[in-house]
């Protein structure tokens, strides 16, 4: 599994266990000071002495890169916040399909539906459902209903 962080912050970990090697630490030491197993920091020292700098350099994370570069997520992201009615839907709620249609009209980029809700939670968005309330509700009948009627009726413990 890929550790955490940017390919730079990887970069920088790897040369700072190299320079604490080269301080005299030893590499059980150094793995429990940056917070890593120490056959990493062996491998890393390894790969230093057989390729020098070029051996623990920054490689570009794996996988497919991102269909939204990092400006149009910013951009996505201010237009699901002004609200969906904001851009043109008939009620406020924003579905995974319209925010696909948002994403192909804006921006040029399709999204399968089903992808949607992991894009969302990149963003550190939860699925929220709207709560349905009654168009007749009355806040204050409610109010007032629990305060004087409500212990009238409900039972009261037994002893």
């Amino acid at each position: 599994m890929r550790p955490h962080g940017s390919p730079e912050d990887l970069q920088r970990r790897r040369q700072r266990a190299i320079s604490l090697l080269h301080s005299g630490l030893a590499p059980v030491a150094v793995a429990q000071r940056l917070g890593v197993d120490r056959r990493s920091v062996r491998r890393w020292n390894s790969a230093y002495k057989r390729q020098g700098a070029r051996g623990i350099r920054a490689r570009p994370a794996p996988g497919r890169p991102r269909r939204l570069e990092d400006k149009a997520r910013r951009r996505l992201q201010a237009i699901l916040l002004q609200g969906a009615a904001a851009a043109g839907f008939a009620t406020d709620l924003w579905t995974c399909p319209r925010v696909a249609q948002i994403i192909r009209g804006r921006f040029g980029v399709r999204y399968h539906v089903d992808h949607i809700g992991r894009l969302l939670r990149s963003f550190g968005w939860t699925p929220q459902r709207p709560q349905r309330l009654a168009m007749e509700r009355d806040e204050e009948k409610i109010r007032d209903w629990v305060e004087k009627r409500w212990p009238l009726v409900k039972k009261t413990p037994r002893d």
